[in-house]
This record gives C-alpha cells, structure tokens and sequence, in this order.
C-alpha cells in the first residue's frame, strides 16, 4: 500500500492529492466529480491515509507546503487519517475545513461547500461506526489511467491488532451487486479494457446483503454481465476468506487476471495469533498450493509486517521462508509502525533499527523473486494493457517497456525481449 502521494487536477479548479490504497485513488475520483457538479474550486482536497505514521506525517508535510504554495486556495483535509484524528489536521493553521469519510463522498456537502465555503465550522466528521450502507458511487472514468477501480465494499468487521483502519473506514458494509455491474458496465462503454474490484476488505464482500452473496459470486456476475469486459483484477484479498466460486473462477475464467495480492501480513504462527489474524502459516501455504494447482500461471503479491511486536528471530526467519514457500512474486514490506490505540502499541516492541534491518532482509528477497519471475517471461508472448504509450502491464501486472509505441488503453499481443531492473521489455508481435 503505497503512501505515494498523488495530485490531480480537474476543470473546476480542485485539486486532489491521493495518499494511500486503491480504494482513496477511487474516491478521489468521485471527489473530483462530486466537486465539479457543484462548482467548487480554488480548493485542495487532501485524501490521507492512516496506515502508518509516516503516511500521516507525509500528508502534514504536503499541506503545510501546499498553503506556501496557495495561499489563497482552500485547504480542504478528507480521508482515513483525518476521520480518526480530525483534531491534528483542524488544529493547523494552513487546514481550513476537515470532513470525514462519509462526507468526502457525499454530493451533498461539496455542493454545500460551494455554496457558503467552508465557514467557521472547521471540523464535520461524523461517526463511521454509525454508518450501515454504502454507495455504489457511477464513476465514468478515470483520468490518465488505463484501468479503473470499482468500490465494492468498505470497512472491516475484524479487528487486526496492529490496524487502525476499521476507525477510519468503519465496519464492513457492501455494494450491492446490481449497482457494481452498473459501473462496470459504464466503464467498459466508457472504454475502459480492465477494472480493478476493491474495498477496505473485498472478500468479505456480501455479508451484510440478502443472501449473504460471496466476491465470487460478484465475479462471476460481472463477468457473464459485462461479457465486453476484458480483463477484472482484484485488489488485496483474505485468502482465509476465499469462497469456492472464487477459486472456480481462478481456475476457469481467463478474464479473471492470473494475478492475487494476498493480505498475509506474517509468516510465523505466533505472531499471526498476537496479530489477531484468522489463518495460520499452513493455511497461506496451502492456498497459494491450490491457487497454483488451478492456474499454473498465476503470481502472488503479499504484504508482510517486519518487525511486529514481541518478533523474535526464529519468528522472523519464518516469515522470510514464506517468501519462498508461497511462491510470492510482488512484495509489499511494511516496517512494523505503532499506531496509536490499537493492541500492538501496547505490546513489548522491536528495536527500530532492527526493524528496518528485518524489512531489507524482506525487500532484498522479494527483489530476487520479482527478478527470477521476470527473466523466466523473455521469450514468452503476453497480453499487455497499455498505461502509456510506450509502457503498460501484463496480466500478471508486471510492468513492460515497449519499443514501439502504441495508445494508452489498448491490449498489444507483446514477444517480451529482454528484462531492465524491474521492466521487461517487448515487441509487438507481428
């Protein structure tokens, strides 16, 4: 989960900068066209992220720099960091207004804005606990990328010792599956080849519907729906959760990427159990053993916690082992981050530096297995979606350089040639 920060500019003069998951890239989106229908502008939307505390101290920074850089423009302070602590970011002098995450996607408090500005009012963040459904919000594309995202889901009803974003998002709460294939189906019209299925927690999607319908369920929905659609990918996911129909799908559904970021966070028993997570070091394994039993071709990315607390060495060397024994292709390492509130500060914690010594150690192995998938794809033929002209990604989301340009958006039929550090690089086949 990158904390990149991302800025965007729509024609009603307001710009947004994205920190965080896909799902805050989503809602900037719908940000951007809530703010454009009501008229708002000369305004900064900062969309922030809580997952560590480098995400917020990275979103103070962008806003005190952005109020040298404006100083006339609104300052405007959304997202998960400022649902969970709006008084941090109310109490800065650059912020003029912080709203919560029900609001951020609420047409009716942009066109509010608009209207009588952000008034002395400097705090509107209500109670996301208190918040039961949530919106499929018609997203009509996405500016500048090849691929659009779908909220399908959002919160968590787990409770993770080391994660504040259950405060942030709320508890889980599903879009129902008709309002999805409505997107969907818009954003393929809107010429869109590939979408993105995400939320906070997406394979506990349907818990809270009728019928308690499951993700593959969903998928299987949008992907007989939508039959024009050409690719759907899915963001992270619960591989404890991952319900039959899903794994049918894995196996038989070519438009279904062969692609799965797995949310493992740990490779040691122990320290999933102290994590309050639900699967065990065997259960990561065997899912990914099956996953590959039913698509020989499909690749793993993970995100693993290093240096959680009470992490001894021997609990450490197991989580470096399931690098290996998980087939993990595409690494997201988080140095442990005490947040505020949750069970895991309170835990004996991990020297920093060892900390950081373990998540190299992480980095350095998931380098050598990225760079060992990418030489074993020279030679081979792949479907690549364009994101440029020049660069896009193969169905198992490796990123290839082109040598001949084409347009943004089209899927090329690519030989790749050659790998470059983290690129491969290909030609078009003839």
């Amino acid at each position: 989960m990158s904390v990149t920060p991302k800025k965007e500019t729509n024609t009603a003069a307001v710009d947004v900068v994205t920190f965080g998951c896909r799902l805050n890239s989503y809602e900037s989106e719908v940000m951007k066209a809530h703010a454009a229908k009501a008229g708002l502008d000369n305004a900064i939307i900062f969309n922030t992220c809580a997952v560590t505390n480098e995400a917020v101290r990275q979103a103070r920074q962008a806003i005190r720099k952005a109020r040298r850089d404006n100083t006339e423009a609104r300052i405007i302070v959304t997202g998960c960091a400022a649902q969970i602590d709006p008084t941090q970011f109310g109490d800065m002098d650059e912020v003029d207004l912080v709203i919560g995450n029900e609001e951020k996607t609420d047409a009716s408090a942009f066109a509010r804005l608009a209207v009588e500005g952000v008034g002395t009012e400097r705090i509107r963040v209500n109670d996301i606990m208190s918040v039961k459904e949530t919106a499929g919000h018609l997203v009509e594309g996405f500016e500048g990328r090849a691929r659009a995202f779908v909220q399908v889901q959002n919160g968590c009803d787990h409770r993770c010792t080391f994660c504040i974003i259950p405060y942030g998002r709320g508890n889980s709460r599903s879009v129902p599956a008709g309002e999805v294939v409505t997107q969907v189906r818009a954003l393929v019209t809107n010429g869109y080849s590939e979408v993105v299925i995400t939320g906070v927690d997406i394979t506990s999607y349907g818990s809270d519907l009728p019928g308690n319908p499951s993700l593959g369920n969903l998928c299987a929905r949008i992907l007989k729906l939508v039959p024009e659609l050409k690719r759907l990918r899915l963001s992270s996911i619960d591989s404890i959760e991952a319900d039959p129909e899903l794994m049918r799908l894995i196996a038989d559904e070519k438009r279904l990427m062969p692609h799965l970021h797995l949310s493992l966070q740990a490779g040691d028993n122990m320290v999933l159990k102290r994590m309050k997570r639900r699967h065990s070091r065997e259960d990561a394994i065997a899912f990914c053993q099956d996953a590959k039993r039913l698509r020989p071709e499909i690749v793993f990315g993970a995100d693993i916690i290093a240096g959680f607390p009470t992490e001894t060495d021997e609990m450490f060397e197991n989580s470096l082992r399931l690098v290996e024994e998980c087939d993990l292709t595409w690494l997201h390492v988080f140095p442990y981050s005490a947040r505020p509130g949750t069970p895991a500060a309170r835990m004996p914690q991990v020297d920093g530096r060892l900390i950081k010594e373990r998540a190299k150690q992480l980095r350095d192995a998931g380098t050598k297995r990225s760079a060992a998938f990418l030489a074993s794809r020279v030679g081979q033929t792949e479907n690549v979606l364009m994101e440029t002209e020049t660069r896009g990604r193969t169905e198992q989301f490796a990123e290839i350089n082109m040598a001949v340009p084409a347009r943004a958006g089209e899927i090329v039929k690519t030989k790749v040639v050659n790998t470059a550090g983290s690129l491969l690089s290909g030609e078009a086949c003839a």
